[in-house]
């Protein structure tokens, strides 16, 4: 066996004669576990959180979106929809047109996102999950689906015929407007459906059919302003953009959820990484007492040490004792505050002992990620702590 690690392993396990020094090497235990405990149970709230927050967006992002590179729109062609259909990968595909218009409803008004949409449209998003209230647009109608943000706003219900929601959206073309009355398409739609996903979500977007879009803002029939698609689980994302690139000669722009997302995944991904650091901070401190236990072990076992050194054992192999010593400390503690983590996050998943309202539980997801980022932090800086600590072995010390 290993010389120092032998040694290391009697130190750890025996108690020593002074009993300051074990009271300390407790603290030590302690503050390690502790640590350990807190940074994962932190982690894994975090990723219950983001899981949370993106949830709501998720619901109507699709796993690839297409649009143009170089416009709001662009013209799609029946064979390229056939290449489109033949791509391994792609489960369903709608076709999409976005934009901002003016909707009116008595006296009210408020610009939003007009999302025109065709028959493929819940293949893609199970948007029908969130109806709040009636049902979903049929095709080839004027019926269209509103936020409850809006409805709320409007003070509008669905089935209204007696007032109908007006849609104002700008005609396309150059110069000065003379008459205002003509500088707009006007149409008269029947809200039949609220749905209700979030607070920002719920009052941006109007869902209408593909086709009655298209002629408000007078685009041609195979004019759009996108493509979402629904991917098999097994798909490969890359595979399928390389695919979709080819058909439109890489004229287009692809983006997944997290990239349609973009901000809120950064945000998320800041306020995780900033609660690390400030709780990797609180076990560099707490690592302190284990450097004050080491040493005063060093100490302790001064007489040990000289012993050692004159039957010829290098002051590098009586450094690596407490170095050892020191790591393993930290390990030991790693995995004990690791378990007691573990456990408080799976009672939190099942039995939801902490809520945040009556009703819901505060959301924690347990990832081997946490896992082995919380162990290689602990290891790394228990490791540093062991070595600061053994360098005070020297043959100064000893002599």
């Amino acid at each position: 066996m290993n010389f120092p690690l032998y040694i290391a392993k009697r130190y750890i396990f025996s108690s020593s004669k002074n009993n300051a020094i074990n009271i300390i090497n407790r603290i030590a235990s302690m503050g390690i576990i502790v640590g350990t405990m807190a940074l994962f149970v932190v982690l894994s709230v975090f990723s219950g959180l983001k899981v949370f927050s993106l949830s709501f967006t998720n619901e109507i992002d699709p796993d690839l979106k297409l649009t143009s590179t170089y416009g709001k729109s662009f013209f799609i062609t029946p064979n390229q929809e056939n290449e489109i259909k033949k791509i391994n990968g792609v489960a369903s595909y709608t076709k999409i047109i976005e934009e901002r218009v003016l909707f009116l409803f008595k006296d009210k008004q408020q610009v939003t996102f007009l999302k025109g949409v065709d028959s493929s449209y819940t293949a893609v998003n199970d948007i029908r999950k969130k109806l709040f209230n009636g049902q979903w647009l049929k095709p080839d109608t004027f019926q269209v689906v509103i936020g409850y943000g809006l409805a709320q706003n409007f003070s509008l219900g669905i089935m209204d015929f007696e007032n109908p929601l007006q849609i104002f959206a700008p005609k396309p073309g150059k110069g000065a407007i003379e008459n205002p009355e003509e500088a707009f398409n006007k149409t008269d739609v029947l809200p039949v459906g609220i749905y209700s996903i979030s607070e920002d979500l719920d009052s941006k977007y109007v869902f209408a059919d593909l086709g009655l879009t298209q002629e408000l803002l007078m685009y041609k029939h195979n004019q759009i302003s996108g493509i979402e698609f629904k991917l098999n689980p097994n798909a490969n994302e890359n595979a399928v953009k390389s695919q979709l690139n080819s058909i439109f000669k890489n004229k287009i722009t692809l983006k997944n959820r997290a990239q349609l997302n973009e901000s809120l995944y950064k945000m998320l991904n800041t306020e995780n990484i900033a609660v690390y650091l400030i709780f990797t901070l609180v076990i560099i401190v707490a690592l302190f007492n284990l450097i004050g236990a080491l040493i005063m072990m060093i100490l302790e076992k001064k007489g040990n040490l000289k012993t050692l050194f004159n039957l010829g054992t290098d002051i590098s192999h009586l450094r690596k004792i407490f170095l050892l010593q020191g790591t393993l400390l930290s390990v030991f503690g790693g995995l004990i505050g690791l378990v007691l983590g573990v456990i408080l996050v799976v009672l939190q998943q099942q039995f939801e002992l902490i809520l945040i309202t009556p009703t819901l539980a505060y959301p924690v997801v347990f990832t081997m990620e946490n896992v082995l980022i919380v162990m290689t932090t602990i290891v790394c800086l228990g490791f540093v702590a062991s070595l600061i600590a053994s360098s005070r072995v020297s043959k100064k010390l000893l002599d």
